[in-house]
């Protein structure tokens, strides 16, 4: 089997422009609803010099799935099992609101494709994610059983912060719609009321 020559930059460049041009209209539009017309207009491209880089739709959604996929993991995977417990819990919650607010259409992106039905990432998520949260409802079930933090199921303590952490970021036009213009940044003010609800849960 023969490597493939290395990109040029040019080449590097144009795929990094259609891949953010694909994020833009997937988070908007969906799976289903994005065209290959929508992503090339998008990324200032013509439609053939699309498919030059990536065949097909799928493709490009493929290629943004699978970076998503390590983006959306590693702050579970920071969690420290011999960490200070509440601390850690913390740390994570904090880690996820950061992700909503730097990556929001990514977060779009992940929203709509579980919503329709995560044809593309099921693996992934019977999978590398379940076998991940699996192994972080045990760390947190041991240190429940320990009393180091309060009893609590850990498979809904993390989803309801995926939750509460993805809302700002997925609903993003509503909560500032209520908010109002010239409020702070919400994203300041969830920080802190996540931290003292999620400590006052735990606390034991």
């Amino acid at each position: 089997m023969t490597d493939h020559p290395p990109r040029t930059r040019i080449q590097q460049r144009n795929r990094e422009t259609i891949l953010g041009a694909a994020l833009e209209v997937f988070s908007q539009h969906g799976f289903r609803g994005a065209t290959l017309d929508q992503i090339a207009q998008a990324a200032g491209l013509s439609k053939p010099n699309l498919l030059y880089y990536f065949p097909s739709k799928e493709a490009m959604h493929e290629a943004l799935l699978a970076g998503l996929m390590d983006t959306w993991l590693a702050p579970l995977r920071a969690l420290d099992p011999g960490g200070e417990p509440l601390d850690e819990i913390l740390g994570y919650v904090h880690r996820k609101l950061l992700l909503s607010r730097d990556f929001p259409r990514e977060s779009r992106l992940f929203a709509n494709e579980i919503l329709q039905g995560a044809e593309r990432i099921r693996p992934t998520l019977e999978g590398e994610l379940k076998t991940l949260v699996d192994q972080t409802a045990a760390v947190i079930a041991g240190w429940a059983r320990e009393g180091r933090i309060a009893p609590v199921d850990p498979y809904h303590l993390i989803f309801s912060i995926w939750a509460l952490t993805q809302h700002y970021a997925d609903f993003d036009v509503q909560v500032r719609a209520v908010l109002g213009a010239g409020k702070d940044d919400p994203f300041d003010g969830a920080d802190r009321y996540l931290a003292t609800l999620f400590r006052r849960l735990l606390t034991p």
